[in-house]
């Protein structure tokens, strides 16, 4: 078990910022990444197994989740919750392990507001021109890209609670620059209390 705690990173951002690719590439350059796995209330499909790929939980369970101040954030999609354990966060950070989520700008917002010391970084490419050539090419019709590009400005008008920005135009730099990121949370005061007290004995 590291001396280090480690720390809670969220990654948000427009659709088309690439954060899927910059997270692939930071997390594949480090070792000291710890994973969760996703809550869920909805039923398990034919095939899944508790604890791959979610944990289940009936609606019981959920409500004790949420009762108990577990749920870091949740959201509901297709009629079934969705959340962040803080548990299992917690589980991995003490020892020394950095936790990496890509979330929606609304989830994340719920993380700050529930783990304040959560490290919130907002992705995007340094210009509008760039994203909007993003869309255009993946674009099935032409309402899609007004559409989107309104999109991404609410959430640059909504992202001010982030704590960072990382631009997405180079793949390379944005994971290094996300890597230099977590790098400099991993010195804080906060993330060294445990090395700090046994040096004042």
């Amino acid at each position: 078990m590291s001396d280090k705690t480690g720390r809670l990173f969220v990654v948000s951002g427009p659709s088309g910022a690439g954060i899927g690719d910059v997270m692939k590439k930071t997390i594949e350059s480090r070792e000291d990444i710890g994973f969760i796995i996703p809550v869920t209330a909805r039923k398990m499909k034919a095939g899944e197994e508790n604890g791959v790929g979610f944990y289940f939980y009936d609606l019981e369970g959920w409500d004790a989740l949420a009762a108990e101040g577990d749920l870091l954030e949740c959201t509901e999609f297709a009629g079934n919750d969705y959340g962040t354990s803080r548990r299992q966060v917690n589980e991995q950070t003490a020892q020394g392990k950095n936790v990496l989520l890509n979330l929606e700008l609304s989830r994340a917002s719920q993380i700050k507001k529930n783990m304040p010391e959560a490290v919130c970084v907002f992705m995007i490419p340094q210009s509008r021109e760039e994203l909007e050539k993003r869309y255009q090419a993946t674009a099935r019709n032409r309402f899609e890209v007004p559409i989107r590009m309104e999109e991404a400005q609410r959430q640059l008008e909504d992202s001010s609670f982030c704590d960072y920005i990382v631009y997405s135009d180079d793949l390379d730099a944005a994971a290094g620059e996300l890597s230099r990121i977590m790098d400099a949370e991993s010195n804080t005061f906060a993330a060294n209390a445990k090395i700090v007290e046994e040096l004042k004995k």
